[in-house]
């Protein structure tokens, strides 16, 4: 719960702070990049670290990324520029690809099917938590230009975490060789990097039919096409292609692609968009979107009592309907600004991504063993994780060709409402598109009433 902390107050109290963020740092044009990058270094490590923790066990790869984000939030508290302050969110993303999924993972091995229905209630709980905490921090510390304190706040919840889990969490797990898949890491790691990039700086930094634009495409997608031919002759592939040939895994992965985007362009144009538009403090602005995370952690801890019942699909399905509904309802009301509209949309797609982010993975973590449980989730969340970078990378296209000028301070309150009203549409494109992928799922029985062995019970 602790360890989720770190990431669940990630999600909010920055994107908070960015307008005072870009005050002091400049390059306006820049501020997509402090999610990409961030979300960029944790996709291309979760299968890394997914892989590692099926061999070597799950505490010290969860070990290891509380301590990389504790060093990127050290030094993205001292960022001196915008560049600098990107570079260092690189750093906490790769701590945060173990952090998370490793975290998940071990409640899957500990924790039977039913068990697991009231423990996703205690986890929801800290992301309710954070949802209400990281808005208001985020808020303080922008009114009071003290926007580094926002990173700096990790710092005792990285300590706390990593004692408790050295003094409390315990595995046996046998240790065998393995091999680490490096190339296909390397070539996972160039192409994503390319294509984000030549998204996001595409009709900005260059034209989109320049040399740039067309090599950088061209070169990404080459290099994914050798990605994954590497990994169908991988010993041990970080990214195991049977994930996508089981229709489950495929479609929940599709939907985890999805939930990433769609968070994505909320929590990062909702703040600019509420204190650009009509005005709002980051505060109430902050505030506006933590409804989103306040409306997740209810419905995840009522989902799992509803999809014992009703099965893991038709709970999905209730979900996205409700996204649909919260990015349809701010979508229209975009370019009439109101922080209570907003909120209400927020809140009813946070109802929405419980129902459906949360049984989605189950079903997924549900039909593997504890030997394949590590990759399949690291594979759901590297979706996520994708889903949020590429997603933020064409949300910032979009925003970018409409705000055009490299300074904040020189875009008028039209500008910034049309930019973000252009984004809230193409959020909403992506939630009916994740709808197909949830029809697409296959109905599959709630099994596991009895509990599983631990982690510690079961040699790698």
């Amino acid at each position: 719960m602790v360890t989720t902390g770190l990431v669940a107050i990630d999600a909010t109290v920055l994107a908070t702070a960015i307008p005072t963020i870009v005050n002091d740092l400049g390059d306006f044009a820049l501020f997509p990049w402090l999610f990409s990058v961030y979300l960029l270094a944790q996709a291309v490590t979760v299968p890394i670290y997914a892989k590692l923790s099926d061999v070597v066990g799950r505490k010290p790869i969860i070990l290891i990324g509380v301590g990389l984000f504790l060093l990127g939030s050290i030094l993205c508290g001292f960022a001196w520029s915008m560049p600098a302050l990107i570079a260092f969110r690189a750093v906490q993303g790769l701590g945060a690809g173990a952090v998370q999924p490793m975290a998940i993972t071990i409640v899957g091995d500990i924790y039977s099917l039913t068990e697991r229905a009231k423990v996703q209630g205690y986890l929801a709980s800290v992301w309710g938590i954070s949802s209400v905490v990281g808005p208001l921090l985020g808020g303080i510390f922008s009114q009071l230009d003290a926007w580094r304190g926002v990173f700096f706040i990790n710092i005792p919840l990285c300590i706390i975490a990593g004692w408790m889990l050295v003094r409390s969490f315990h595995e046996k797990v046998e240790p065998r060789r393995h091999t680490v898949d490096y190339l296909g890491a390397v070539l996972l790691t160039i192409s994503l990097t390319l294509i984000i990039l030549a998204v996001l700086q595409g009709g900005q930094a260059w034209a989109w039919n320049s040399p740039q634009s067309i090599g950088a495409f061209a070169i990404g997608g080459t290099v994914l096409v050798a990605f994954v031919f590497a990994e169908r002759r991988a010993a041990e592939p970080i990214l195991p292609l049977w994930v996508f040939s089981r229709r489950l895994l495929l479609t929940t992965t599709l939907v985890g692609l999805g939930v990433g985007a769609i968070l994505i362009g909320l929590t990062s144009y909702v703040p600019t968009y509420l204190e650009g538009s009509v005005g709002a403090p980051p505060l109430v602005a902050g505030l506006a979107l933590g409804a989103l995370t306040v409306g997740w952690p209810i419905a995840a801890a009522l989902c799992g009592r509803l999809y014992l019942r009703i099965g893991f699909k038709n709970t999905g399905l209730i979900g996205i309907s409700f996204v649909v509904l919260g990015t349809l309802t701010i979508a229209i009301f975009g370019t009439a600004p109101s922080i209570a509209i907003v909120a209400i949309g927020c809140f009813i797609v946070g109802l929405g991504m419980g129902f459906v982010a949360v049984p989605t993975l189950i079903a997924a973590q549900a039909s593997v063993g504890w030997d394949e449980r590590g990759v399949v989730t690291g594979a759901n969340l590297f979706a996520r994780s994708i889903g949020s970078a590429i997603g933020v990378a064409i949300f910032g296209a979009i925003a970018n060709s409409i705000f055009g000028e490299k300074d904040a301070a020189s875009l008028s309150a039209a500008t910034i409402t049309a930019g973000s009203a252009a984004v809230f549409i193409a959020v909403l494109v992506v939630a009916v598109v994740t709808v197909i992928a949830t029809v697409a799922m296959p109905r599959t029985p709630v099994l596991g009433q009895q509990r599983e062995p631990a982690s510690g019970d079961i040699p790698s």
